[in-house]
């Protein structure tokens, strides 16, 4: 799920709770989310609490029952004083959504600001050559997967702790762009790159995308490749909202 439908999903499940009579409370349009390691946590029971007039764990365990039977959805539970914290059946659908959507995923309009980064010096204290090399070593893989033929296959296989980070990262970025948009200033959406580079640089190196050796391909190995690919769309899409030409070779 894309964050927008899993957004929705639970804009969706606190409504029905409303329209049911079992809770009395307007639910804002627009629903805050974060997602650590695969997992999506927001804190919207303990916003309607006290319009409610109720305790935050008592709204969230209402959103909770109807939000569970949402398509997607596997698990639903609730943490601390009312957070909700959601587990997708399948976090790595994202990766397919997002290569679906191209170059319309997390498109926002931003005022050209020119280059977020300096361009120098290329090492990983610099946080612009940190994205550009993201998005370089993702496209690198797609290059080298096309040489050898191996096919990008289901990313359903995506589970290692750091691609469910990944993919957490990849679903937020929609909101951080939107973010971007409204505040007209590009420092939310050049943040959360720095964080998918960051992340993705981890992803390369410990869950290769590719096989080694006299290694055969796996159908794990085509879903690393799908992710790869969703993360070049979603960076050369955040580059180009912050007015860069995203470069293959560095």
């Amino acid at each position: 799920m894309t964050g927008a439908e899993l957004s929705s999903a639970l804009a969706a499940a606190a409504r029905d709770a409303v329209a049911a009579g079992e809770l009395s409370v307007r639910i804002p349009d627009e629903v805050p989310l974060t997602w650590t390691d695969g997992a999506c946590s927001s804190p919207l029971a303990l916003r309607l609490a006290a319009g409610a007039g109720r305790p935050a764990h008592e709204v969230a365990e209402v959103i909770a029952e109807r939000l569970v039977m949402a398509p997607g959805v596997r698990r639903v539970h609730i943490t601390g004083p009312g957070f909700l914290t959601i587990t997708e059946r399948a976090p790595g659908a994202l990766a397919a959504a997002i290569i679906a959507a191209g170059k319309r995923y997390a498109h926002a309009e931003l005022p050209a600001p020119g280059t977020c980064w300096p361009d120098l010096p290329r090492t990983f204290g610099n946080p612009g050559f940190s994205v550009r090399f993201a998005y370089a070593r993702a496209a690198a893989i797609g290059r080298r997967a096309r040489d050898l033929r191996i096919e990008r296959a289901d990313p359903g296989a995506l589970n290692e702790p750091p691609e469910l980070g990944l993919l957490g990262l990849l679903a937020e970025l929609p909101s951080r762009a939107g973010q971007a948009e409204r505040e007209a200033h590009p420092d939310p959406l050049r943040r959360h790159l720095e964080r998918i580079a960051d992340v993705y640089h981890d992803v390369y190196e410990r869950c290769p995308a590719l096989p080694v050796g006299d290694e055969e391909p796996t159908p794990e190995h085509g879903a690393r490749l799908t992710l790869a690919e969703a993360v070049r769309i979603s960076l050369d899409n955040g580059l180009h909202m912050l007015g860069e030409t995203p470069r293959e070779l560095l």
